[in-house]
């Protein structure tokens, strides 16, 4: 872990929530967070997944603790927030994509992706960014998607779903970053991360600019310059990080 005097540990004093941070992209973005200086809490539904997540960051010199919600629930972010209490720096990256034919999308598994990808992020934020507006500065980073911009076939529900936190990102910049809370998003293109087809992920990949899809990490450090003071002059954003897919 960096020494906390070098300019790499700009977070020391600040508390990160990163939901969805058991896996792939959230737990890059954990550990990237922890690296600069970051307290990390770690959410995600599996107990055993979040304490490898912790005892990784502890083990790398970092400060991390878990919390355990299933934001499909009803009332689980608004519970998450509660026990979270008081975060400088709110991720919203959990949630989970479905792709086929419109049609063979049963109405429960509908309800789960909005539930999971843009009400509980809503809810999260609404609960824990007046509190960082009370204090005068903040950073909320929404995990959209290149998919928000770009139709593709097989991901309208999942589409829908980006777009909304996307929508969300300038809303919210408009209501909090008045008061010192800056809200952004990114707009991952094809991860390789553990829930995703590896031969659907590279094809994607292909149709970049930079021919390939990208590494977590590669997501992450974007997500840890949006909550940095290096980022301090940006709010409202949708940062793409596509490998150049949405320039085309």
């Amino acid at each position: 872990m960096t020494d906390p005097t070098s300019e790499r540990a700009e977070l020391t004093g600040t508390t990160a929530l990163v939901t969805g941070a058991t896996s792939g992209l959230g737990r890059a973005t954990a550990r990237e967070l922890a690296a600069v200086g970051a307290a990390v809490i770690v959410h995600g539904r599996d107990a055993d997944r979040g304490a490898a997540v912790v005892e990784e960051i502890e083990r790398a010199g970092g400060s991390a603790r878990f919390l355990a919600a299933d934001l499909s629930e009803p009332g689980a972010a608004l519970r998450l927030a509660e026990e979270a209490g008081d975060v400088d720096i709110l991720v919203n990256n959990a949630g989970f994509s479905w792709f086929g034919p419109s049609a063979d999308l049963e109405p429960e598994v509908l309800g789960d992706l909005f539930a999971s990808n843009v009400e509980a992020a809503y809810l999260l934020t609404a609960r824990l960014a007046p509190a960082m507006a009370a204090r005068g500065s903040g950073a909320v980073v929404n995990v959209s998607s290149m998919a928000a911009s770009v139709g593709l076939a097989g991901a309208a529900a999942y589409s829908a779903t980006k777009a909304a936190l996307s929508a969300l990102t300038r809303s919210w910049a408009a209501e909090y970053s008045p008061c010192g809370v800056r809200v952004n998003a990114v707009g991952p293109g094809p991860v390789y991360t553990a829930g995703a087809s590896p031969d659907r992920i590279a094809a994607l990949g292909r149709t970049t600019l930079l021919g390939r899809a990208a590494q977590p990490d590669e997501i992450a450090s974007t997500i840890a310059f949006l909550a940095s003071p290096r980022s301090r002059y940006i709010t409202g954003a949708v940062v793409a990080v596509d490998g150049g897919r949405t320039a085309i």
